[in-house]
């Protein structure tokens, strides 16, 4: 297969990475959620982390409704996709900086990090969902954290997570319809 063929080949049998994205709605629900309680800034910090512990089974979860097994090896791309969400990983190494420096920024910097960590997977799955997400997520919350509680941020990314979704479904149709 050449590069074009395991491009679309990964689009089909991962639908886009559409379980990652389907469980980062409720992930930033969670987080909404989460800094709506009161909690102190630390107590809070620590309790946003935690929401994003059930990523990895609610993807999965999601997979199996859709027919993706997230964990396939069939394809070496996919191991391109754990390497671009690697880098969200070192990223976080940012976030937690924040936790200590800036708490009261830590939801902002970590949504920031959260969108641009999606725009490598613009390119492997040729979507324009990805790209235009990587780049107005970290945008809106750099505007939004700056201007609003974290708390507004949250919801307002659970809603971009909802249209990101919606868009990517729309995107998954069209692919399995060439």
């Amino acid at each position: 297969m050449n590069l074009e063929d395991l491009r679309n080949d990964i689009i089909l049998k991962q639908k886009k990475g559409l379980p990652f994205i389907a469980s980062s709605v409720l992930i930033w629900l969670l987080i909404a959620i989460v800094t709506s309680l009161g909690f102190k800034q630390t107590m809070e910090n620590i309790l946003v982390f935690s929401c994003s512990c059930p990523l990895l089974p609610l993807a999965w979860l999601i997979g199996k409704q859709l027919k993706v097994d997230i964990f396939s090896n069939e394809n070496p791309l996919g191991k391109l996709g754990f390497l671009f969400t690697l880098n969200q990983v070192l990223y976080l190494l940012i976030v937690m900086w924040v936790f200590n420096a800036v708490p009261d920024k830590m939801v902002m910097v970590y949504a920031m990090v959260f969108g641009a960590h999606l725009l490598p997977y613009s390119w492997l799955y040729k979507s324009p969902s990805y790209q235009l997400f990587a780049i107005l997520i970290p945008v809106v919350a750099l505007i939004l954290g700056n201007l609003f509680s974290a708390t507004i941020l949250a919801f307002v990314m659970f809603g971009l997570e909802v249209l990101f979704t919606f868009l990517l479904v729309k995107e998954v149709r069209a692919a399995q319809a060439e």
